[in-house]
C-alpha cells in the first residue's frame, strides 16, 4: 500500500500538471450515458460492431479502462448526478418503476444545479428515470433548463413512444409527438441544441440514449448489415445468464444478437453526428466529452450483449455487470489515445468534472465521490480512500447481487431469501492477479470473506426502509396514465416540505431507527456507522438560564 506522504506527494504533483495544462476559458461539457452496452461490443476493445465514433472519442482522449457502475440503470444515474451512494438514496436494489412513487429526495443537489450556478445553460436529451411521480422529481426541476425526452425507459425506439401504452416523449413538460427513430432524434435535438446555444456561454449536456436497452429495433437497412454478424458468444461464466442463452438456444429462438449490434452501431452514428455538430461549430478543441455505459452489458439471451472476457453482465456484481466502457475526450487537456488504470466509480463523476471545469459545487450533503481529475490528467492512479459497492435486486424479489471491492479483492456475494430461511453464496477474487474472475479464493481467506461481507451489511444499512425495491409487477389493479406528461403531481399541488414518518416525534423516530439496526433508516440521510451508535437526531441541548448556572469558579 502506499504511504500516505506519498498520496499526498502523489496528488501534488497530479494537481501542478493539471494547473499548467487547464484550459483558460471553461469548457463545454458534453455527458454521453449508452444503456446497456456491452464490454465486447466496441471497436477499440475488439469488438465485431462498427462504432467508429467511439473509436474516435477513444483514439482523441483517454480511456477509463476501470470505470465502474451499479448493475441496474436508476442507482447508476442517481449516483452520477449527485455524486453520492444510490444506497442512501434508496435508489439502489431497484430500478424506479412506472407503478413506484420514489424519486431521488428533493433534497439532494442534482451536478446540474452547481454547473448552472456557475453560468452554463444546461440541457438534458434522452432518458430519465430518476422518478415520474411529482414535479419535485423531474429534470426540469433538477437543474435542467431544458428537457427533451422521456421519463421512463423501454418507450420503444420508433414513433409513438410509450411506456405502459402511455405516451411519454415529451419537451419541458409538454407532451411531443416527433416520428423516426429514437436514437436518431436524440442526436438530431442536441445538435439543434448546439447550434442554436446562448454563445456567451458555456453548456453543460446530458445525452442518456435509451441504446441498446431493450426491446431491441433498428432501422431495417442497419438490421440486414449483421444479419449474418457471429451469435457463439463466449459463455458469460454466471449461471443465470448462462441459463438463458441455453434455454433459447434449445428452443430454437433467434438470437438477439443481429438486431443489438444494429442498435449499436445506430447509437455510435448518432454520436458521430453530435460530434460532427462540435467540429463544425468549431467546439471540439474545448468540449469535454464524457462516455460510458450505465452498467455492464445485458449479455442474457434477449439482450444481446457481450461482455467477454469480463465474467457476467446485467444485473449481476461480477466485472462484467459493473465494469464498463468509459472514454473522455478533451482536446485542448487531454493527451490522445492515453489509458486510466484509475478505479473510478461513477459517483466520481460530479466533482471530478466540476473540478475539470472550474465550477464551484454548490451541494451542502457530504459526497461518496472524489475528485480524480488530477489522476485522469496525469495518468497517475491513487488508492481508494473506502471500498467500493455495488448492489442488484433484479428482476427476483429477495434475491441479491453484492459486491464488495478494497484494493485488489472483492467480494462477490449472492443471497437468496425465501419465506422461511436465507442462502449466501460468496466468491472471493483478487483482481490484480485474476481481473476476470476466474479464480474463487473464498475457501483460502475465510476471514477477508468475512470481514468484506459484514462491511456490506454495513453499507446495506444506509437504505431508506420505502428505497425501491424489485417489485416487478404493479399495486393490484393500479391504471398507468395515458400521457405520462400530465403524471407528475404540480409543484402547486404539493406541501412545501417532506412528509415525516408515522413517528409522531423525533425521539420516537428515533428509537424506531435503532430498532431496525441493519434493516435500514427510518430517518433519512442517517449513517449511523458501522456500531450502529450515531444517534439520527442529535440532542438539543438547552442553555441553562441565568438562575440555574452554577457559580464561577466551580
Amino acid at each position: 500500500m502506499i504511504k500516505p506522504y506519498r498520496q499526498l506527494a502523489t496528488a501534488l504533483l497530479s494537481l501542478l500538471v493539471c494547473s499548467q495544462a487547464v484550459s483558460t476559458v471553461q469548457p463545454n461539457v458534453i455527458v454521453i450515458v449508452a444503456d446497456d452496452l456491452g464490454w465486447n461490443d466496441v471497436g477499440f476493445h475488439g469488438g465485431d460492431i462498427d462504432t467508429p465514433s467511439l473509436d474516435k472519442l477513444a483514439n482523441e482522449g483517454v480511456s477509463l479502462n476501470r470505470f465502474y457502475t451499479t448493475p441496474i440503470c436508476s442507482p447508476t444515474r442517481a449516483a452520477l448526478m449527485t455524486g453520492r451512494d444510490p444506497m442512501r438514496l434508496g435508489v439502489a436494489y431497484s430500478v424506479i418503476l412506472p407503478w413506484d412513487n420514489n424519486g431521488v429526495h428533493p433534497d439532494e443537489h442534482f451536478m446540474p444545479e452547481s454547473f448552472r450556478a456557475t453560468g452554463y445553460q444546461t440541457a438534458m436529451v434522452g432518458k430519465w428515470h430518476l422518478g415520474h411521480a411529482q414535479m419535485s422529481y423531474h429534470p426540469n426541476q433538477r437543474g435542467f433548463e431544458y428537457f427533451y425526452g422521456h421519463l421512463h425507459t423501454e418507450v420503444g425506439y420508433f414513433s409513438p413512444f410509450a411506456n405502459m401504452g402511455g405516451s411519454d416523449f415529451q419537451r419541458n413538460g409538454s407532451t411531443i409527438y416527433d416520428e423516426g427513430y429514437e436514437t436518431f432524434l436524440l442526436a438530431d435535438d442536441v445538435s439543434r441544441y448546439i447550434r442554436q446555444r446562448d454563445k456567451t456561454k458555456p453548456f453543460f449536456i446530458y445525452m442518456p440514449f435509451l441504446a441498446p436497452h431493450t426491446p431491441l429495433a433498428a432501422p431495417q437497412q442497419l438490421t440486414e448489415k449483421y444479419a449474418n454478424i457471429n451469435t457463439d458468444l463466449a459463455p458469460a461464466r454466471s449461471r443465470h445468464t448462462d441459463e438463458t442463452r441455453r434455454s433459447a438456444k434449445a428452443q430454437g429462438r433467434p438470437s438477439a444478437r443481429p438486431v443489438y449490434a444494429a442498435v449499436v452501431d445506430a447509437m455510435d452514428q448518432a454520436i458521430g453526428q453530435v460530434l460532427t455538430t462540435l467540429d463544425e461549430e468549431q467546439l471540439s478543441e474545448n468540449t469535454l466529452v464524457m462516455f460510458f455505459s450505465d452498467n455492464g452489458g445485458a449479455a442474457y439471451s434477449v439482450g444481446g450483449a457481450d461482455n467477454s472476457p469480463l465474467r457476467g453482465g446485467k444485473g449481476e456484481t461480477f466485472e462484467g455487470g459493473i465494469r464498463v466502457v468509459s472514454l473522455l475526450r478533451w482536446p485542448a487537456v487531454i493527451k490522445p489515445g492515453s489509458v486510466s488504470e484509475q478505479v473510478m466509480h461513477v459517483f466520481d463523476v460530479f466533482p471530478t468534472l466540476a473540478a475539470a471545469a472550474g465550477v464551484t459545487m454548490q451541494n451542502s450533503k457530504k459526497l461518496d465521490g472524489e475528485n480524480l481529475w488530477p489522476f485522469i490528467q496525469s495518468g497517475q492512479t491513487t488508492p481508494r480512500s473506502k471500498p467500493l459497492f455495488f448492489t442488484s435486486e433484479i428482476p427476483i424479489f429477495g434475491n441479491f447481487n453484492f459486491a464488495a471491492i478494497d484494493g485488489n479483492w472483492k467480494l462477490v456475494q449472492e443471497v437468496k431469501q425465501t419465506l422461511v430461511e436465507t442462502n449466501t453464496t460468496n466468491w472471493l477474487f483478487n483482481l490484480s492477479e485474476d481481473p476476470n474472475e476466474y479464480r474463487d479464493l473464498s475457501a483460502d481467506q475465510p476471514q477477508r470473506v468475512a470481514a468484506l461481507a459484514n462491511a456490506i451489511l454495513d453499507w446495506r444499512a444506509l437504505h431508506p426502509i420505502n428505497g425501491v425495491r424489485a417489485k416487478m409487477a404493479p399495486p393490484p389493479g393500479w391504471r398507468a396514465p395515458i400521457d405520462w406528461a400530465d403524471y407528475p403531481r404540480s409543484l402547486q399541488s404539493l406541501q412545501n416540505t417532506s412528509a415525516p414518518s408515522m413517528a409522531p416525534t423525533a425521539v420516537i423516530e428515533e428509537i424506531l431507527d435503532r430498532q431496525h439496526e441493519r434493516r435500514g433508516r427510518v430517518v433519512y440521510d442517517c449513517d449511523r456507522g458501522p456500531e450502529l451508535s450515531i444517534p439520527c437526531h442529535p440532542p438539543v441541548f438547552k442553555q441553562p438560564s441565568a438562575e440555574n448556572k452554577p457559580p464561577s469558579g466551580q
